[in-house]
Parts: C-alpha cells; structure tokens; sequence
C-alpha cells in the first residue's frame, strides 16, 4: 500500500510527482488486490515450475563458470534499493567488462544464455522479488541506480510502485537491445532517447492504472514472446535517431 505523502522519500515529494501520487491514492482498492494476486500466483507459480528452475540452473553451471543468478542492484517503489534475481545470461562480472544494458549480438552472453533470452526465462526467477514484494508482475522495469539519476522530476512519480516484471513500455521496447545495437555511445543514447520512450508508456500506465489493465498486459506480454508484434511509432522514432 501507498505511505502517506508526508512519508515519501524527499525526492518523490515534488509538484512532478503530485498528480500521479493523488491518482493512485483514489485506487488504493486495486492497489490492495494486484498485491494479494501477486502473492498467490507467484507462490504457486514458484511450486509449479520449480522444475524449470532446476533445469535452467543446470544448464547454466555447466554452460559457462559463474554463480546461477545474476543479483545486480536496481530500484524499487520509493527509491529503495535491492538485488534483482534473474538466472545469468552473460559471462561473470558481464557489468565490468561493458554497458549496463545490453546490445544486440553483445559478446558477453553465453551460449545456453542466448536461448534463455530468446525465450526470456532469464525473468522467470523474478517470481521471487514478487513473492518478496520488491517487484510486482507488471509495473516499470527497475533500473539501475546510475539510469535512476538521469530521471526527470516527472519520471521519478514511477517510484511510486514497486518494479515491474514486465509493462507496456517493455513489450513496444522488447528488442531494446538490438535497438541499441548501432549506437556510438550506448549509455548515452539508452538515457537520452530509449529511456524517455520507455517513460512515455510508465507514466501513462500509472494514470490509467486499473488491475484488469495489468492483467490484460500480462497477456500482451505473452503473446509478444510468442511473436506477436504491437505497433509502437515512439520506438521506430527512436531507433531513428540513435542510428543517425
């Protein structure tokens, strides 16, 4: 549930924040029931593909040294910081030897890693953060606390709920990588022009936030990784100007 606004972290507390604060102030009722499902679904999520776990964790040991999980730092609801659980894709200490984001063909991921991608069981381990409570199925993906930093005040009203697994900005930005693949300066341009994309959909998706809305995403989100494609102008835009 929402602290009060007198509660909130300092830099939450701002004129950019206040519209968004009071919208989801008056759906504390939906608010209450994504977190109960949340609850329930990633706890029998958990039990039932417990297998996949298994298997996933044995084809990373053997695949390349390294621990299973990949625990790099994000930020959740209110700014707070916590290490993620995602199953590894990449070489060990793959953030000390490149960008914080990846790029298309990006030499760091492993052989088994790249079919993990493909099939994006790499975020199946999330369940996890969401049982916690750090994460929420659908929300804004947790950045890292450098990307975090580059935020307008307006972007930091998406601090307002905990981080999401998936989105709508995640679905229209889900080749992301290979969007960035042809940019001199990643970093640079993932902060000046695919994050203020992404930021678009967030914050639209936190004045319409329903919880029948998350659900009808969690579905966009699978038909996505089976394939289906969802026309996104603002992505195409980007891609653009990064190439040029």
């Amino acid at each position: 549930m929402m602290k009060k606004w007198d509660d909130l972290p300092e830099r939450l507390r701002t004129e950019a924040v206040r519209p968004y604060y009071d919208i989801l102030r008056k759906k504390r009722g939906s608010l209450l029931l994504k977190r109960v499902f949340d609850v329930v679904v990633s706890a029998l999520m958990l039990i039932l593909i417990s297998p996949v776990f298994l298997i996933l964790a044995i084809a990373i040991k053997l695949d390349s040294p390294g621990p299973v999980f990949y625990r790099q730092e994000r930020v959740t609801q209110y700014g707070k910081t916590f290490r993620i659980f995602k199953f590894r894709t990449m070489v060990s200490n793959a953030d000390k030897i490149g960008t914080q984001v990846t790029v298309g063909n990006d030499s760091r991921i492993t052989r088994v890693g790249k079919l993990i991608r493909k099939c994006r069981l790499d975020e199946v381990s999330q369940l996890i953060d969401i049982f916690r409570g750090t994460m929420t199925f659908v929300g804004t993906r947790p950045e890292v606390p450098k990307y975090v930093a580059a935020y307008t005040p307006e972007m930091m009203a998406t601090l307002l709920l905990p981080a999401g697994v998936t989105s709508l900005a995640s679905i229209m930005y889900k080749d992301e990588d290979k969007l960035l693949s042809g940019a001199e300066d990643v970093d640079k341009a993932y902060i000046e022009e695919v994050l203020p994309g992404k930021m678009r959909y967030n914050l639209k998706a936190i004045e319409t936030f329903t919880f029948w809305g998350d659900i009808k995403v969690m579905f966009m989100t699978v038909f996505a990784v089976l394939g289906k494609e969802y026309r996104d102008e603002v992505n195409q835009n980007v891609k653009e100007k990064v190439e040029n």
